[in-house]
């Protein structure tokens, strides 16, 4: 049986429709990349929302390097939603990160330091607090909550559960290359270029 004209042409435009076009104003951040064409910081990754990118953009501060498809109208103009921007003066990034729950879990690539156990991560003073152990990259350590229990308040020597790997204070690059192999939930794929989550480089 012959289609209706009007479902070819209905199928025509469902294949040109970009799915960007669906989405909310307010659900179109734009990654914001240093003067030189990185992240200007993966954790929390640098996201503005439109407005802002938008106001920047008309401050000059900073240059647009992808748009969304979707776009913004003024009684005067349109223009399209920037994805990826990059400010035009460089910000140097601070040599180590603070000392987050996060940034702790980052470090040891969310896994506990005890059995490599990724479930019910929690953290753990390697030298107990009651024995003078500071909270301080240097002494504390992600593990997950069976293992923090059976340690308590010993060393792991005392406890008999050697660690993995020694806590270190890390340095924000460090902390950026662990992030690529954890991305965040949501990548548009306009970022993906500048972000080089797990991307395998060819010879």
């Amino acid at each position: 049986m012959a289609r209706h004209p009007a479902q070819h042409e209905g199928q025509r435009y469902q294949a040109m429709f970009h799915p960007d076009l669906a989405r909310h104003p307010d659900s179109c951040p734009a990654l914001v990349l240093n003067a030189d064409y990185t992240p200007l910081s993966y954790y929390p990754l640098s996201l503005w929302p439109w407005q802002t990118a938008v106001k920047a953009v008309f401050l000059d501060r900073v240059t647009i390097v992808e748009n969304y498809a979707r776009e913004i109208h003024s009684p005067t103009r349109s223009m399209p939603i920037p994805s990826v921007i990059a400010l035009r003066q460089y910000v140097k990034p601070s040599e180590h990160p603070a000392f987050t729950r996060f940034n702790l879990f980052l470090r040891d690539r969310f896994a506990c330091q005890y059995c490599g156990s990724g479930r019910d991560l929690t953290f753990d003073h390697v030298v107990p607090r009651r024995l003078g152990g500071r909270t301080s990259w240097e002494n504390v350590t992600t593990a997950c909550a069976p293992c923090n229990l059976r340690k308590g308040g010993r060393t792991p020597q005392q406890a008999h559960m050697p660690l993995y790997r020694q806590p270190w204070r890390p340095t924000s690059w460090q902390l950026q290359d662990n992030g690529r192999a954890f991305p965040p939930n949501y990548l548009h794929e306009s970022w993906i270029d500048w972000l080089y989550w797990d991307v395998e480089l060819e010879g």
